[in-house]
């Protein structure tokens, strides 16, 4: 459950950022799109991740690309291949996805 742990450790971190300063962060942004139904829960991308490129979670982003929403996913595959995989964040749709050898 390596991916737990990261999820975890990524949201205490931010969390713990944000009650710091006491400013409206991208996570809470997150959190209104998911609950208001624009976005899909970042579990739900992970699975779709997990299941097309096995591997290691590495970081886990969301941002705006264009006007879109997007998760930008990192995993760390076999053979220590760093995939980045780009998902539409409203309907869950691969719509990018590149790879690169891991640098020692």
């Amino acid at each position: 459950m390596k991916i737990r742990s990261a999820i975890a450790l990524t949201v205490l971190l931010v969390a713990g950022s944000a009650a710091a300063d006491g400013r409206d962060h991208d996570h809470d942004r997150a959190r209104r799109a998911v609950e208001s139904g624009q976005i899909l829960p970042l579990k739900d991308i992970l699975a779709r991740a997990e299941a097309a490129f096995p591997g290691e979670l590495i970081e886990a982003e969301l941002e705006e690309r264009h006007g879109t929403m997007v998760y930008e996913i990192k995993m760390l595959g076999s053979g220590g291949r760093v995939m980045k995989l780009y998902y539409d964040a409203a309907t869950g749709d691969l719509v990018h996805a590149r790879s690169r050898e891991r640098r020692p």
